[in-house]
């Protein structure tokens, strides 16, 4: 098969070391023996378990494999990518410089689907002889010999039939150059550029060997990559009557606050559940059992008289109220995300048609949901042991229900208490018939339970960011989800949620605020941000991690044109932040991100480096992000850069700029930084080009 030319894929999205393809041919080894001559181990990407690694379009992915063989003679290694279209290419791998035998490429991958790789090696018989000869000569050994196998070598390369003619002829040439036995020319043809690149776009070899077939899933791009905003639609344009009470607002009132949320240039809209809710122990304000008539209930209650969870609140509106939402939405470039939470209320339909999906206790009672000491009386947890086939097809039914009705992104609510069998079956089913739909795993638990729900399925998940507070544990963190998990795991760095206010938000002030808000953004190439954090709603319930007059279980009525007006709202920060990450390819990858260092154990430092060949552009993408992550100081220190990463020698000035303030700095791998947690916490710094 003929390798793919420039003109049918985007130069951005080739591998800088692409070259002609040629078949593998035949092995050496018989297959009798486990091992082989140049063994092929430990590839990657690649996942725990089996499953098989992820990637979205446009990502830029790293390949890697170790491979080696006995002796001195050198050996080399192809990446052989097919894409969902049958279409292969090969690609040359760089071995690293470190002893560890690996050897590695970055490719962007462009197309949707299912892609196969697999890794070749084989004796560089070229590379082998130049080594030697450049050793040899030098010392004055084998002169005439060197000579005469360099001869042989050329020679036999040129009666390839497959290589272009001016190739031929200069080998053939080359050849009889070398028969004189010479050693000056022998040093010039084993130093000479050009013959080298002939022999690494189509190397001679010996003996070859060849890896399995791996997987690698790639999904849309918005699997990976996106501002996420969650509200409440009820929330939003609710009234306060003369009575007091508050009326709810609706979809459509809902729709008014979206060219806003576009307007801070957010990607996903998130609603919480939008279902019925029951009126059985109904939650009153702040999570108490005692209930005003007016109070609208937890939507995550799922359930009433007027249907469960393929139905809408009536007082949010009719379907065609929620189909015109959505459409709202897309007329603003925002996708909506629904919450797909699987339990139910004491008077969801279920309850009566299908008492076997939930656990009956000694008593003839059904037991609440429960984290204890907390106990939800209002929800009844599901149980998928009495009828598994029953409950997988109605969970299926559902999502299938708001798939048809616009949805394609799911927020799932604590999907660690399901089984992972079931989430594996749903999301294969699910993308099987309609791929472009995406699942988040809301699951704050242990880490192996976390990652085995990417590894089966989830497109993102949440993580522990929101408690990742110091440099020491953000370094561990970003390091963690950008290089450890990244082949399976993409987290989703929601800087607060509905659920959670965390100390850090609570105590840290309206710098706590910025500061995480600007690595949320510039750290991950998905984050989000629950209504009200641009309002630095930071009053906590007394004991918890959720704020005061929590919207689960009350209306919120906020004045967004006038805290803004007033200077009073950090929607201009969000603004920019989500303009710096569409105007940066560099912040749109996961793996890129590099941590770096400071003089002072309260200054985060990282970089997310893009190369030219990626960027669409023409030139590299380098961002540094410099950070005082105590909200409560000044702080003064130095911070230490490895420039190599974005091809500055060590001790080279470049200039940067500073993407929040304007303001242009010379820079070298040392640098004096100041950051007022008060006025200017974060740099988010531009490496400029170098005339």
């Amino acid at each position: 098969m003929a390798a793919r030319t420039s003109s049918t894929r985007p130069k951005a999205l080739r591998s800088p070391a692409q070259i002609p393809l040629r078949p593998l041919g035949a092995a050496s080894d018989d297959g009798s023996l486990t091992a082989t001559r140049i063994p092929l181990v430990d590839a990657a990407p690649r996942v725990p378990g089996g499953f098989a690694p992820k990637a979205f379009v446009g990502e830029v992915v790293p390949f890697s494999v170790v491979a080696f063989r006995e002796g001195h003679d050198l050996i080399g290694v192809h990446l052989r990518l097919t894409s969902p279209d049958g279409e292969e290419t090969l690609h040359r791998l760089a071995p690293r410089l470190d002893g560890t035998d690996r050897w590695g490429t970055e490719l962007a991958v462009d197309l949707q689907g299912s892609w196969t790789f697999r890794f070749e090696a084989f004796s560089d018989d070229f590379a082998t002889w130049a080594h030697a000869a450049e050793l040899k000569v030098a010392a004055g050994v084998d002169v005439p010999v060197m000579a005469a196998l360099g001869s042989e070598l050329l020679t036999r390369a040129a009666a390839e039939r497959d290589r272009p003619a001016a190739q031929r002829r200069k080998l053939s040439a080359d050849a009889a150059l070398l028969r004189n036995g010479d050693g000056a020319t022998t040093i010039t043809l084993s130093t000479d550029p050009e013959l080298a690149q002939i022999f690494s776009d189509r190397p001679v070899s010996t003996l070859r060997s060849a890896s399995a077939d791996h997987a690698l899933h790639v999904e849309r791009t918005a699997a990976g990559v996106g501002a996420w905003y969650e509200f409440f639609p009820r929330s939003e344009g609710a009234k306060r009557m003369k009575d007091g009470s508050i009326k709810s607002g609706t979809f459509r009132t809902a729709a008014k606050r979206l060219p806003a949320v576009a307007a801070m240039g957010f990607d996903v809209i998130y609603l919480v559940p939008i279902h019925p809710i029951g009126t059985t122990n109904r939650k009153g304000r702040n999570n108490t059992l005692t209930t005003e008539p007016a109070d609208p209930g937890s939507p995550y209650a799922i359930g009433a008289a007027e249907g469960g969870h393929d139905a809408i609140h009536p007082d949010l509106g009719r379907p065609a109220d929620f189909r015109a939402f959505v459409r709202a939405a897309r007329g603003e470039g925002l996708e909506v995300a629904l919450d797909l939470a699987l339990q139910a209320s004491p008077d969801h339909p279920w309850v009566a048609e299908h008492p076997e999906w939930f656990t009956t206790l000694p008593d003839g009672t059904i037991a609440y949901a429960e984290n204890p000491p907390k106990k939800y009386q209002d929800i009844y947890p599901l149980n998928f042991d009495n009828d598994p086939e029953g409950i997988y097809q109605e969970m299926l039914r559902i999502v299938q229900h708001w798939v048809r009705e616009g949805v394609k992104i799911f927020r799932v609510d604590n999907p660690h208490t399901k089984p992972l069998q079931f989430w594996e079956w749903l999301i294969a089913t699910v993308n099987a018939a309609d791929p472009d739909v995406i699942f988040l795993a809301e699951a704050f638990t242990r880490p192996a339970v976390m990652r085995a729900l990417a590894a089966v399925g989830f497109q993102q998940s949440y993580s522990y960011f929101t408690w990742r507070n110091t440099k020491a544990e953000l370094e561990e963190f970003l390091t963690s989800v950008s290089h450890e998990t990244s082949d399976y795991m993409r987290p989703n760095l929601f800087v607060n949620t509905h659920d959670i206010l965390t100390e850090y938000l609570q105590f840290g002030g309206r710098a706590a605020y910025r500061i995480r808000a600007c690595i949320g953004a510039t750290a991950a190439p998905v984050y989000g941000v629950y209504a009200g954090y641009e309002l630095f709603e930071n009053v906590a319930r007394p004991g918890s991690e959720e704020n005061i007059d929590n919207e689960k279980y009350e209306y919120k009525l906020r004045d967004w044109e006038g805290a803004e007006a007033a200077g009073d709202s950090l929607a201009p920060l969000l603004r920019r932040l989500n303009e710096i990450r569409r105007e940066h390819p560099a912040l749109r990858q996961l793996r890129n991100l590099s941590v770096h260092w400071s003089d002072d154990d309260a200054v985060l430092v990282y970089s997310k480096h893009l190369d030219a060949a990626f960027t669409g552009t023409g030139d590299a993408d380098t961002i540094i992000v410099v950070a005082n992550v105590d909200p409560h100081s000044v702080r003064e220190t130095t911070v230490h850069l490895d420039t190599t990463i974005w091809g500055v020698p060590l001790g080279e000035d470049f200039e940067v700029e500073d993407l929040l303030t304007g303001a242009v700095w010379s820079w070298s791998d040392h640098n004096y930084v100041r950051l007022d947690a008060f006025a200017e916490p974060v740099h988010i710094l531009k490496v400029r080009k170098r005339s």
